[in-house]
């Protein structure tokens, strides 16, 4: 009779039962304050003050806060704004990235193993904040969406990962497509990349997450507040208490009834800023084992 190994055993009861309350446990610490901040955002001024800060038991819900942070314009811009950028940022950065990973996983490629040497030396050293904005100023990129893009539009963690899972395709399909008189480009567009829609698409959703949730470019390289995203007005609000430029007053009302409170609208932002992110991560989920775990693993 063979003896499997400890990990390969079928586990107890006990066991299955104490992973799924380990389980448990972890998803009720991921969804719990969640809860309290999409609860909060939808409270009134009074349930927020018998709280005494995050609303925990659902009391009068309401609207308001949703009401007064896009009435004005400035909440809705910057999520047109964020949008904006997040699409064609991750549209630019997966062409570059899956051009340049592909080029780098052809050993007879021009120049293969000095630039995979420049890629690896970012991981040990980084330009630094100053020659980062001396190049963005110099190539005339200040207050410019495209400085909330091009800075960043190539990760080399990214790339590298994208490497080591085209180098795992077999050199023999790439081979038998030369044989039939394809270029490079058409390998590339007909065969390598339909065997590479999972790592695809997490890396895609890697540099979408980035893009949507980066506001210290913006801080550094836009003066004009207009063409602030999404993330950095969620910082001036949320971390350093200003309040939102609006079309109405802070003492004015919606409808006839009071404002909501500011923690409300605070929450309220949090919501709108990860609303995209939770809507596109379920979709994306199912590609990580084999989209990056295989390759990252096999390369």
């Amino acid at each position: 009779m063979t003896t499997l190994p400890p990990w390969a055993e079928r586990p107890s009861r006990a066991g299955l039962f104490l992973k799924g309350l380990v389980l448990t446990l972890i998803v009720a610490g991921v969804l719990f304050p969640i809860y309290m901040v999409v609860l909060t955002s939808l409270s009134t001024q009074e349930t927020v003050s018998q709280a005494g800060g995050l609303v925990t038991v659902p009391g009068e819900l309401s609207f308001a806060a949703y009401e007064e942070l896009f009435a004005g314009g400035v909440v809705t811009r910057s999520v047109l704004v964020s949008l904006g950028v997040t699409v064609v940022g991750t549209a630019i950065s997966l062409v570059v990235t899956v051009l340049a990973a592909y080029g780098l996983s052809r050993p007879g490629s021009l120049l293969h193993r000095p630039m995979l040497f420049l890629v690896l030396l970012t991981f040990l050293f980084g330009p630094g904040l100053i020659p980062n904005y001396l190049l963005v100023s110099s190539l005339g990129l200040i207050d410019s969406y495209w400085s909330l893009i091009l800075p960043g539009a190539v990760t080399a963690f990214n790339l590298v990962v994208m490497r080591a899972f085209f180098m795992n395709i077999p050199e023999e399909v790439s081979d038998s497509a030369r044989i039939d008189g394809a270029s490079e480009f058409r390998i590339l567009r007909t065969i390598v990349l339909p065997m590479s829609k999972g790592v695809t698409a997490v890396i895609g959703l890697f540099y979408a997450v980035g893009y949507w949730n980066s506001f210290f470019n913006a801080v550094l390289y836009l003066n004009d507040n207009a063409k602030w995203p999404l993330q950095v007005v969620l910082r001036q609000y949320v971390l350093q208490g200003q309040a939102l430029v609006v079309g109405q007053s802070s003492n004015s009302t919606i409808a006839g009834q009071a404002l909501p409170p500011s923690l409300a609208i605070q929450m309220a932002i949090v919501v709108v800023a990860l609303l995209p992110v939770l809507f596109v991560y379920p979709f994306v989920q199912r590609h990580f084992t084999k989209g990056v775990i295989i390759g990252a693993i096999k390369g």
